[in-house]
């Protein structure tokens, strides 16, 4: 291994100052001479660390409010030297060779999602000089090493003192600077796509030409979707919102598995779609049971009545807090539960839910609206990208086109079977009555076979289906679906329409005096 060069100079500028005196002080312990800019070097002058200003050095004052600090040839000639070729320029300008730069970035990931800053206040949190830096460290890696992650501090000294910073530890410090300042631009690419407002004349701000992403390791997972496969799950780098599966903390139970983790993001966006307590009880990328009423309690033992068989091994989600009646209650029906998930658990319920040590307690912090994001698939060697599923139900954009209308409580169970449906795999019929799921057919090749589950679902648990509602995510292509649902005692169905066959499913409907609504929207979900 190759002998690492004495460290003689080190360039400190930094925004998150967090271990940065410690630092510095193990630097001039080792007779290292520190250069920074004015807030970091007036920090570590308080401690009494000695420090050179880059602006004493340079002969040249922070200018612009601070805009222009570190981009100055004889601070970008000390990272860029290279100490075979460069010598004669060092010697003639006097400029004295960096060594080590420690930097990190303005917080514009922090900052980015606090809705009191403006455009031009988040305009002036874009750092230059940083990457700039970073990126001349990271290029020269064979001579500066190059520290973006404070953390990674005490390995570097460790292996200076032990001689053991070999080329290929230099390396591996330069690529996660690479990937910092990558991370850092698309922070920034993400706000200003956001808010352009030309995005109907230049759809390529949404889907450009190239993309990249940074993710880093939130932890490794118990396994990948069978046993024998390795996982971990990863976050987007400056994810803040509250109220998501990335965001939440694990206060009990097994470590999370991949398929855990999949459908506990499911069960979360589905419960999400409500305001009123609800409870949505997920198996397999699937709801099995949901429901909204008054209570919490209400809601959950409504929704595990409603599949209690598909329950089994399940993920639950609640939209308000879990309170000790609730999960009391949950202990009591002796209920496998992979994973419970809730915005809140007040402190009885999580000692209540001890006697079962094995379930995984998720706390997402509060719930907000769901905000629009993109939605990926990952294919061989490819890359799926679209807008993700969401949209604000309009009912005066709707077409109800049977003889007999919806009363107003088939209306309130429309749209709550509705918002269901966009969650079940496709093709997806959601039975549903007083807000609850009565049955749900899921992921048949074909339409009528997802109804006839539907239908074999209700039998099997002795379900009332008479006067309930049904939720197509697509259009039926025959009237079968509408007279297998007709057996049932189905009164209201919802579908988006647009079959070419629209004509004899309407008159289906009125044969059997039932009410239908034309959503013009589809919800497949594959």
């Amino acid at each position: 291994m190759p002998a690492i060069n004495i460290i003689k100079n080190a360039l400190i500028s930094v925004s998150e100052k967090k271990n940065i005196v410690y630092i510095s002080k193990i630097l001039v312990k080792n007779q290292v001479n520190l250069f920074s800019t004015g807030g970091t070097a007036k920090l570590l002058k308080h401690n009494k660390i000695p420090v050179t200003k880059i602006s004493d050095y340079t002969q040249f004052p922070e200018i612009m409010n601070g805009r222009i600090k570190t981009l100055h040839p004889k601070i970008m000639a000390g990272i860029l030297r290279r100490p075979d070729k460069d010598q004669d320029i060092i010697k003639s300008y006097h400029i004295s060779p960096i060594d080590m730069v420690i930097v990190n970035f303005y917080p514009f990931q922090a900052i980015k999602n606090l809705k009191q800053h403006n455009l031009d206040q988040m305009i002036e949190n874009i750092d230059i000089g940083g990457p700039t830096l970073v990126r001349a460290a990271a290029k020269n890696y064979k001579n500066v090493i190059v520290i973006t992650n404070t953390e990674d501090f005490q390995d570097v000294i460790d292996s200076i003192k032990n001689n053991t910073m070999t080329l290929e530890k230099r390396f591996h410090l330069a690529t996660k600077a690479f990937a910092h300042t990558l991370a850092y631009e698309n922070s920034i690419f993400q706000y200003f796509a956001k808010h352009n407002t030309c995005k109907t004349k230049h759809p390529e701000t949404l889907f450009p030409k190239e993309i990249n992403f940074s993710f880093i390791k939130k932890q490794d997972l118990r396994y990948g979707e069978n046993p024998h496969q390795k996982a971990s799950f990863y976050i987007e780098k400056g994810t803040l919102s509250s109220g998501t599966i990335s965001i939440s903390r694990q206060v009990q139970g097994r470590p999370l598995s991949y398929n855990n983790v999949s459908d506990a993001n499911l069960a979360l966006e589905c419960v999400q779609e409500f305001v009123q307590p609800a409870c949505v009880i997920v198996k397999h990328e699937n709801p099995c049971g949901v429901a909204v009423s008054n209570s919490t309690l209400e809601s959950y033992l409504l929704a595990y009545n409603a599949d209690p068989i598909s329950a089994f091994g399940g993920i639950i989600a609640f939209n308000s807090i879990l309170d000790q009646n609730t999960a009391q209650k949950i202990i009591d029906l002796k209920q496998f539960i992979e994973v419970i998930i809730a915005p809140e658990v007040c402190i009885i319920a999580l000692k209540i839910l001890q006697k079962k040590p094995n379930i995984r307690i998720l706390i997402t912090g509060k719930i907000n609206k769901q905000q629009k994001r993109l939605d990926f698939k990952k294919i061989n060697d490819g890359l799926l990208i679209q807008e993700q599923d969401s949209y604000d139900i309009n009912i005066k954009q709707w077409n109800f086109v049977t003889k007999r209308l919806p009363t107003k409580i088939e209306l309130q169970d429309a749209i709550f079977c509705w918002k269901v449906s966009k969650f079940v795999k496709s093709n997806a019929i959601v039975y549903g009555k007083d807000q609850v799921t009565i049955s749900i057919g899921a992921g048949q090749m074909s339409r009528i076979y997802s109804t006839k589950i539907a239908n074999i679902k209700v039998k099997d648990q002795n379900n009332d289906t008479v006067g309930a509602t049904m939720a197509s995510d697509a259009f039926f292509p025959f009237r079968d679906g509408i007279d297998s649902a007709a057996s049932v005692g189905i009164n209201c169905i919802i579908q988006p329409g647009g079959s070419i066959r629209d004509k004899e499913v309407i008159e289906a409907a009125n044969q059997y005096n039932m009410t239908m609504i034309f959503t013009k929207q589809r919800h497949f979900k594959h």
